[in-house]
């Protein structure tokens, strides 16, 4: 059965306590009537439930209701109430029907304050509504934030369950060797992890892993090859702005030269140094260190 935007505002208030003794008892009504009514108030209970777990109880201190009392004037004896005598009543002025000039304006005022009224209660209720969704938005977002960086803060119904996953490794056969791995932590003076950079001994190409470095605006990060062999820094070219940069321009590289390198980033202009030679002093700095060893040949029998 569809409903009017009235009767789901109707709804939700429910869930929320926030009707009137009329209201609430409108709804309740309408729950004994109507079994797909109960589930729209239901469906509300669910999605507005997770407020009631993020909030504790809160028990009002005893003076809170002597200063309730005080505030609406019971907290002293209540003095007597004195009607105001009413005036005579002047004689009418027979100048028309009585029912043809009063029931008309009196119909139509009516007609206009009951609109009003309806219409401020529609605004009343869905205001409500929104408030209580705005407020369920941000709850949401805190669980989301705490389980992320401080799950343990959590209750056990909240958190997520982790997931297993099986992995297959298989063990390489004889004679089906594994090329060589090199990899080298650049970081910097602090000793954090900027990047990862890995070299494959047998195409000799490299992947850059930007790890927790983020460059200034308008400037690049710039990969150089620094050896005692070479007369001046090699440009191995900018790293770009995804998580990984993949080249192979070792490849010119003889493999003494690649392993014994220091790998350094510099900041550089927009686009990388211009004419090949660096602009900054290194900010990140590492050597590559062998981490798969190079295939060996099966014995022959």
């Amino acid at each position: 059965m569809a409903y009017s935007e009235d009767h789901i505002a109707l709804a939700a208030e429910y869930a929320l306590g926030t009707l009137d003794a009329d209201e609430r008892a409108q709804v309740e009504t309408m729950m004994a009537l109507d079994r797909d009514f109960v589930a729209v108030v239901q469906a509300w209970e669910f999605r507005l439930g997770a407020l009631n777990q993020m909030v504790g109880a809160v028990e009002p201190r005893p003076e809170l209701w002597e200063r309730i009392r005080a505030a609406i004037g019971h907290a002293a004896p209540q003095a007597p109430i004195v009607l105001p005598e009413a005036p005579m009543p002047a004689a009418p002025v027979q100048t028309a029907p009585a029912e043809a000039v009063i029931s008309a304006p009196v119909a139509l005022r009516l007609a206009d304050y009951s609109n009003v009224i309806r219409l401020t209660a529609q605004a009343r209720r869905w205001r409500t509504v929104a408030s209580a969704m705005s407020a369920l938005a941000a709850a949401l977002m805190v669980v989301l934030a705490v389980e992320v960086y401080q799950p343990d803060l959590l209750p056990g119904a909240l958190r997520s369950k982790p997931r297993v996953q099986f992995v297959e490794v298989r063990t390489p056969q004889a004679g089906q060797g594994l090329s060589g791995q090199y990899v080298a932590i650049l970081q910097g003076q602090a000793g954090a992890p900027a990047f990862i950079l890995t070299v494959d001994a047998t195409t000799k190409n490299f992947t850059v892993r930007k790890v927790g470095a983020s460059p200034e605006p308008g400037k690049s990060f710039e990969l150089w090859l620094i050896s005692d062999k070479l007369p001046r820094p090699r440009s191995l070219g900018v790293i770009g702005g995804s998580d990984f940069t993949a080249r192979p321009v070792l490849s010119g590289y003889d493999q003494d030269v690649i392993n014994g390198a220091t790998y350094a980033v510099t900041v550089e202009q927009a686009g990388g140094s211009p004419d090949g030679v660096p602009h900054s002093t290194p900010i990140y700095t590492g050597k590559l260190i062998e981490t798969v060893p190079p295939a060996t040949p099966a014995p022959n029998r």
